[in-house]
């Protein structure tokens, strides 16, 4: 019980603290991709319109953003498809940054799927703290879901991007997971080697799971 009045009072102090100046950036868009496949493991099988807003500002000598994501399918196989929206808040100085995160599945499997239910069993909510370091052409990051999941799960991702010209741009990623949420036996495993190419509004993407012995082949199209 401690613990989720804590999540929640943690989630309310970000949201009052950050508060979005009227001088804020404003974002809108969307992506729609072929299937919604989610740090190395496949979250839906399904083609799905991931939307998103953002109000980012200056403070101090860096930006802060605070935005919604979500993601929800547009066919339904017999697996049903994902119902995901996110909450985040962003601080990022120089090449650092620090990501706090509430994802919200309102196909959890708590009572209702009550969006004001922070219990570390019905993982309806999980909340995630994120640091990430880029510089240059390398980009390292690591998160731990601090609610939702009483483990405690840990990702940490190595990037190298490749920038060819204006519109096009190639990737390569590595990332080590741990825990039942993230590994098929819950011990650190590699989980997520990819590589992907983008080119104006249009990414493909070569997700390869060495842990399950899964690999997919993802499109997606920006709007």
């Amino acid at each position: 019980m401690a613990r989720r009045i804590l999540s929640a009072a943690v989630l309310a102090g970000m949201a009052l603290s950050f508060s979005v100046p009227v001088a804020a950036e404003l974002g809108v868009g969307a992506d729609v991709v072929s299937r919604y496949v989610f740090r190395g493991a496949l979250a839906d099988d399904n083609v799905a319109v991931q939307p998103f807003l953002s109000a980012t500002h200056e403070m101090g000598s860096g930006m802060l953003e605070i935005g919604a994501w979500g993601s929800y399918a547009v066919t339904s196989n017999a697996g049903g498809g994902s119902n995901e929206n996110d909450l985040y808040v962003t601080y990022s100085t120089g090449p650092l940054a620090i990501t706090f995160t509430d994802y919200y599945y309102a196909t959890g499997t708590g009572a209702g799927s009550d969006f004001f239910s922070y219990s570390n069993d019905d993982q309806v909510h999980q909340l995630e703290i994120m640091g990430a370091y880029n510089q240059g052409a390398l980009g390292i990051s690591g998160a731990a879901i601090i609610s939702g999941d009483p483990d405690t799960p840990i990702y940490v991702e190595a990037s190298y991007t490749c920038t060819m010209d204006d519109d096009t741009s190639a990737s390569l990623t590595a990332a080590l997971g741990t825990e039942n949420f993230y590994t098929s036996d819950g011990d650190p495993a590699l989980i997520n080697v990819g590589a992907s190419v983008t080119s104006g509004d249009y990414t493909a993407a070569y997700i390869l799971n060495p842990d399950v012995e899964q690999s997919w082949l993802v499109f997606s199209m920006s709007f």
